[in-house]
């Protein structure tokens, strides 16, 4: 029989290590078989069983995820960060793995994410947090009249779907400026939207315009600026219109990312990440206190969504989404 301090040994340990049911079975048995422990067997035993189940967990990739090991990713985090993920940014992996995945990881949902696609997303119980498929893309925007009749017609459309859906949030573009000055495309933006935003009203969706940076990735682009976005929602006054603030772009365009969440917040729906420089992962191989910046959202009241979108370096592309979910878990 195993001697009671090692038996506290072993109890002690799993309490403090992060081992998956499986690999604590595994351990037990080998505990349980063994006639004259030593310390040293026992951690050795033990070692054995977490790597085991660290096996076993990177390759579950692919497999169905059990509620058990649902429950115990969602323990994991504190709660006060609703996380999604950008689907474009893992379209390498196939949309049910990346369920799976996503489930395990601890994400409530998937960004950018449109009808077609809205049946996967239910069978792993995850939401489209921020839906799309009404605009005809980010260059050609509500800030050119000659684009409104057919975003009209789209987003007339998809908004009763988003609806139905059980969903909340559509995304939008200013459209890039083409040589408009700030004021015509303020103009030219509010009264595109002001036609749908009582359809938005009726059904309960928000329709979310984008803040994206004109410097580096979308030259030209006219929701550029925290200030141009917050003007725009006050001229079209409406709930069901707010702004997307993208941390990434505006660290580029404007900075004083701090400063403007708390500012603006009651504006901004929904928030997403990315390093700067670079758009990739969002540890400390970039410039920005994303934990800071979390804080501070929390700080707002927000309930909303915050989805990680950078692109992965690591060719572990799901290891860099679980380490950008931590690192803005506050």
């Amino acid at each position: 029989m195993p001697s009671f301090g090692l038996f506290f040994l072993v109890i002690f340990l799993f309490l403090h290590l992060d081992v998956l049911n499986l690999g604590q079975l595994f351990i037990v048995s080998l505990f349980l078989g063994m006639s004259t422990p030593t310390r040293r067997s026992a951690i050795k035993h033990l070692m054995l069983g977490s790597i085991a189940a660290s096996t076993i967990s990177a390759e579950s990739f692919g497999h169905p995820i059990t509620k058990t090991e649902t429950m115990d990713s969602a323990k994991k985090l504190k709660g006060n960060i609703n996380h999604s993920a950008c689907r474009w940014c893992y379209s390498s992996i196939p949309l049910e793995a990346f369920c799976q995945s996503a489930k395990k990881i601890g994400l409530v949902g998937i960004d950018l994410v449109g009808p077609k696609d809205w049946d996967m997303l239910k069978k792993y119980d995850l939401i489209s947090t921020m839906c799309n498929g009404a605009e005809i893309n980010l260059n050609d925007g509500f800030n050119d009249t000659k684009f409104h009749e057919k975003l009209i017609k789209n987003y007339t459309e998809m908004i009763p779907l988003v609806a139905k859906a059980g969903y909340k949030n559509l995304i939008c573009f200013s459209g890039q400026r083409r040589g408009k000055d700030s004021e015509t495309g303020l103009n030219n933006c509010a009264t595109g939207l002001k036609q749908i935003t009582g359809i938005a009203e009726k059904h309960g969706v928000t329709l979310v315009m984008e803040l994206l940076n004109s410097k580096i990735n979308h030259k030209d682009y006219q929701c550029d600026r925290s200030d141009w976005g917050v003007e725009l929602c006050k001229r079209v006054g409406s709930e069901n219109f707010k702004l997307l603030y993208d941390i990434y772009h505006m660290q580029i365009d404007e900075g004083d990312v701090i400063n403007t969440i708390k500012k603006h917040h009651t504006y901004f729906a929904h928030y997403h990440t990315g390093g700067v420089p670079g758009r990739n992962e969002i540890n400390e191989t970039q410039e920005l206190n994303y934990p800071a910046i979390m804080k501070a959202i929390v700080d707002t009241g927000y309930k909303g969504y915050v989805a990680q979108e950078f692109i992965p370096t690591w060719d572990d592309k799901l290891a860099a989404l679980k380490q950008g979910v931590q690192i803005c878990d506050v």
